[in-house]
């Protein structure tokens, strides 16, 4: 047993330490959600991980995203994160793929070869096709709802999609599978909260609503967390 997981044996045991170990997990987005989630996971064992974005880091990220500072704007997102990710753990596998998952570039992923598959993308067009997809898949599907304008933590939540309350992006995700008449092909579950506040300016950039580290990263772990719980049954 590597000594960086010992706190983990300690508490799940080394039966579920080799668990997470073979496990495979394919995370789409790594901004204040994903970039998170994906640290969490490799520091509690995850032993493959592969991690898709197509963005860059630019200064607006560094208020909550793992692998913006000032010393990596204009680098790959999953570059960075690539980096950290292999210092923690020289052992695993992590595969970083710069691109964005949409309609022409889906088939590019075969998302059986994974166990978990963890959504945390922000177009609404490129999400719903990815919860087409990975619900039709072999692997088991988690995703994040929108974590933009909300301070309270107390009100992050795990539900099942279609009992997701208050969250814009899932309403607009239900609209369209309803307008499509493309429904998801089995039951997920998603972090989520009811909190919805509004922007006090503008934004200059015109690039997204405004965030906090305090919830995207919550959100992040709370999607790392149901994969671990998952495989460990804890």
């Amino acid at each position: 047993m590597n000594d960086y997981l010992s706190r983990v044996a300690i508490l799940l045991g080394n039966e579920n330490v080799e668990k997470l170990k073979q496990a495979r997990v394919l995370l789409f987005g790594v901004g204040g959600v994903g970039s998170w989630c994906a640290e969490c996971l490799v520091r509690s064992g995850i032993g493959h991980i592969t991690i898709v974005d197509n963005d860059v880091v630019v200064p607006s990220n560094i208020n909550r995203q793992l692998p913006a500072t000032t010393a990596t704007v204009g680098r790959a997102k999953v570059e960075v994160l690539k980096e950290r990710l292999a210092e923690i753990s020289p052992d695993a596998e992590i595969n970083a793929v710069y691109k964005r998952f949409t309609a022409e570039t889906a088939s590019q992923f075969n998302l059986n070869d994974y166990d978990f598959i963890i959504d945390a993308i922000d177009s609404v067009a490129d999400k719903a096709l990815l919860i087409e997809l990975a619900t039709r898949s072999t692997a088991r599907l988690f995703s994040s709802m929108g974590a933009a304008l909300k301070m309270n933590p107390s009100r992050i939540q795990v539900a099942e999609f279609y009992k997701v309350k208050g969250c814009p992006l899932a309403r607009a995700l239900r609209q369209r599978f309803k307008r499509t008449k493309i429904f998801p092909a089995k039951k997920f579950k998603c972090v989520f909260s009811d909190e919805l506040l509004t922007n006090r300016q503008p934004d200059p950039t015109d690039s997204g609503n405004g965030s906090m580290m305090h919830i995207t990263a919550i959100f992040g772990l709370t999607l790392a967390s149901m994969v671990i719980s998952d495989i460990t049954g804890f």
